[in-house]
């Protein structure tokens, strides 16, 4: 009910509007989108709430309805005659919620397209920004409402109220009940048969909220800094086996739509290089089964341990008065204490400062 209040347009297709201005990994120019700038693109806006799981519709009982996962599988249906037949790859792509739910329908998709007869798609999935971790919250509060509530909370309440459904060959490797692992990353993307691109930051704005860390105008406190820390090393962890992944160590929230993707480098690396050179890797394998491409990187991850230790990262903005910080701006009002952190590396304070402006 807070969200019909607060997010109608996440809840309704009623108030949309009638078109929108492609950006990102949608816009059709070349130098904004280099490798897909004139591929064939649909967006389906998200107004179901489920994670685009859901499979309930509106009853006596549930006044809202809940259909992420049939509205996916309707839209291939009619996109089947405008012309989908007909292609050689279809990549699945989505952003926050989207993200989980490319991991939640990417096998479904390429299971409906086979049963339609169109086994010569290959389907893929891209996943920004919805790999979640369902782990500690910094401080656990009780569930009374979406902010608040932890994640799994959220999923295994929400789960049952849109009847969720989630893949069957993630399905077995859980009890019972217990389906609400396969909305966690790094829980179903060991059962997924398509493949599929991780784009996700290190520091994740939403799962910091949900965990309770809130990084508004007072110095971040030492607990939480070291709890942010953890978060990125954990995070950086689950991803140590996925084959193709972008994981930049900046505190931000979605990437592929934003104007700035094609700026943001990991290891000299932007993303959209790297989806190139996975495209090509997927393209070469299909072919000979040779290795990956040479010179050509699809798994990188920042090693660098803090947020914002990559020059490339996004602007950061001070929430109160809307100012641009650089880097050590930024650690400052984090609360971050140079002398202490130069010592635990065993640097000179001057060093450090150095070492952290031009982002080594």
């Amino acid at each position: 009910d807070s969200r019909y209040d607060t997010m109608r347009r996440l809840m309704s297709s009623k108030e949309w509007p009638a078109t929108r201005v492609g950006t990102g990994i949608l816009s059709s120019q070349p130098e904004e989108n280099p490798h897909w700038w004139n591929a064939n693109m649909v967006f389906i806006p998200y107004c179901s709430s489920d994670v685009w799981s859901g499979a309930s519709s509106k009853s006596e009982k549930n006044e809202y309805a809940f259909m992420g996962a049939l509205i996916i599988q309707e839209v291939i249906k009619e996109l089947v005659g405008k012309g989908l037949s007909t292609a050689k790859v279809l990549l699945l792509a989505g952003s926050s919620a989207g993200g989980t739910g490319v991991l939640l329908n990417v096998d479904r998709v390429a299971e409906q397209l086979e049963e339609m007869g169109y086994q010569g798609i290959q389907v893929r999935g891209l996943a920004d920004s919805g790999w979640f971790l369902d782990n500690k919250q910094y401080r656990r509060t009780d569930c009374i409402d979406t902010i608040t509530c932890a994640p799994t909370e959220a999923i295994r309440r929400g789960i049952r109220y849109w009847n969720g459904i989630v893949p069957e060959r993630c399905k077995l490797q859980f009890k019972e009940g217990e389906e609400w692992n396969c909305f966690f990353g790094y829980k179903i993307y060991p059962t997924l048969r398509c493949p599929v691109f991780v784009v996700q930051w290190l520091f994740d704005e939403a799962q910091l909220t949900v965990d309770n860390v809130h990084l508004t105008g007072q110095p971040v406190q030492e607990g939480q800094w070291l709890y942010i820390q953890n978060l990125g090393r954990e995070l950086r962890n689950t991803l140590k086996d996925v084959t193709a992944s972008f994981a930049p160590a900046c505190l931000s929230h979605e990437i592929i739509t934003r104007n700035h993707w094609t700026d943001i480098q990991v290891k000299g690396t932007s993303l959209p290089r790297a989806l190139h050179c996975w495209d090509r890797s997927l393209h070469e394998s299909n072919k000979n089964g040779k290795a990956p491409l040479k010179g050509c990187p699809i798994h990188l991850i920042d090693s660098c341990p803090w947020p914002h230790c990559n020059p490339s990262c996004p602007t950061i903005r001070d929430q109160f008065t809307g100012q641009e910080m650089n880097v050590i701006q930024f650690l400052m009002h984090m609360g971050f204490d140079v002398q202490k952190m130069a010592q635990q590396q065993g640097l000179e304070p001057s060093k450090l400062l150095g070492m952290l402006s031009s982002g080594n």
